[in-house]
């Protein structure tokens, strides 16, 4: 029963973000981030997976850690959250990783 009356809520637009697609829009400009100094002193490397929503002309309006050590993940949200996308149509929702590798 519980079910039977949750299908609507989850029909409605207001649980869906429709004006937002999935693309791989083409980066223009990249921020390199910076390696955290307590990740490097702690020898910690890995990927740091982000979820972009995009405007239509190529600006960061928001980004989510999907997911990577939270030690890194700032990070990388602080200089994805500086790339530029080409223009497009609409708002699209871009996937990203980023890679923090000790040198």
């Amino acid at each position: 029963m519980l079910v039977a009356a949750l299908v609507p809520l989850l029909q409605s637009p207001t649980w869906c973000q429709q004006d937002q697609v999935q693309s791989n829009r083409k980066v223009i400009t990249k921020v390199e981030p910076e390696y955290p100094h307590l990740a490097r002193s702690m020898n910690i490397a890995g990927i740091v997976k982000l979820e972009v929503v995009v405007t239509s002309s190529g600006n960061v309006k928001s980004v989510e850690i999907k997911g990577g050590h939270p030690v890194l993940a700032q990070s990388a949200v602080s200089a994805v959250s500086r790339w530029k996308w080409e223009r497009g149509p609409q708002e699209t929702t871009e996937s990203v990783q980023v890679d923090f590798h000790p040198e």
